[in-house]
């Protein structure tokens, strides 16, 4: 085998990236699933769908940031990242798990965290793999342990809500406003995205400001809020609206946002941990939950 060459991602190799990250990633679900956890599943059409518009997108605001490893027999692995503002973003970061160990991964961080070389902060979303959270810490990124919520909403528990509308493209400056207190760097073009495939709600007095992305009636895709009072009131409305009979998932939460965990324990949700937070330059933001791809 010829050595690999670490080159720009093109549209064209999406496809493939694909299929490798779901590939890579469900042998990872099997290999790190706990005895009484679900059977891990591989990605349905509308999942791969969602993975390839997403990725096009990043493309499309970031080639730089996007970065493929290949030889002769085809792709080895490849990582996407991406700036907004002051902060930079890593989305998703794969090497053929048989390969792994040979500095694949190395060179692709090392070409995905030059695009960022100019940014103040970083921040991504790491599964519980300790090669991967290996290599972010040797990175400089600090490693923080992250929860999620899920099961059936108590709905005796959801208390009166207000104050809650559904979003329009008219709140984008204002959902912008909210990330950058939250995370320090607004989504921009992002939201275009999201909105295209997730509902919508925000929240906006005289007394704080937030807004959620609410996934398929039974996710909670992102959350942020100028305070704890507003992004609660977003979780319980989220909550009150998802399906009766399939159970939800809350993502991604830190020891920073015990707010959603207040939350998730009044509604009788279950609590568990999985995987890490990494950040560097910054704290993990809160009031906020965040997308795991595009954070």
């Amino acid at each position: 085998m010829t050595a690999p060459t670490i080159r720009p991602m093109t549209p064209d190799d999406v496809p493939a990236a694909e299929r490798l990250s779901d590939e890579s990633f469900h042998e990872l679900d099997v290999r790190m699933r706990r005895a009484s956890w679900p059977t891990p599943r591989r990605r349905g059409d509308r999942h791969s769908a969602w993975w390839v518009e997403r990725t096009q997108h990043l493309l499309r605001t970031d080639p730089g940031g996007c970065w493929v490893a290949d030889d002769e027999t085809g792709m080895l692995g490849f990582a996407t990242s991406f700036v907004r503002e002051t902060t930079w973003f890593l989305a998703t970061y794969v090497v053929r798990p048989a390969l792994q160990g040979r500095g694949i991964g190395r060179a692709l961080l090392d070409a995905a965290l030059h695009h960022g070389r100019g940014c103040l902060h970083g921040m991504l979303s790491a599964s519980a793999d300790p090669k991967a959270t290996r290599r972010y810490h040797a990175a400089g990124f600090a490693m923080h342990p992250q929860m999620f919520l899920t099961g059936e909403v108590d709905r005796s528990a959801i208390p009166a809500l207000d104050k809650v509308r559904e979003g329009t493209a008219g709140d984008l400056e204002l959902m912008d406003s909210v990330d950058r207190r939250t995370r320090g760097a607004a989504h921009g073009p992002d939201h275009e995205l999201l909105a295209r495939h997730w509902r919508l709600i925000v929240s906006d007095s005289t007394t704080g400001s937030g807004y959620a992305y609410l996934g398929e009636g039974h996710t909670v895709n992102l959350l942020a809020a100028t305070n704890r009072r507003t992004a609660a009131r977003l979780l319980w409305a989220a909550l009150a609206d998802a399906s009766i009979d399939r159970p939800v998932r809350v993502p991604h939460l830190t020891a920073a946002n015990q707010w959603a965990i207040d939350v998730g324990m009044a509604a009788r949700l279950e609590l568990h941990q999985e995987g890490y937070l990494a950040v560097r330059g910054m704290k993990p933001p809160a009031p906020y939950i965040h997308d795991g791809a595009l954070l």
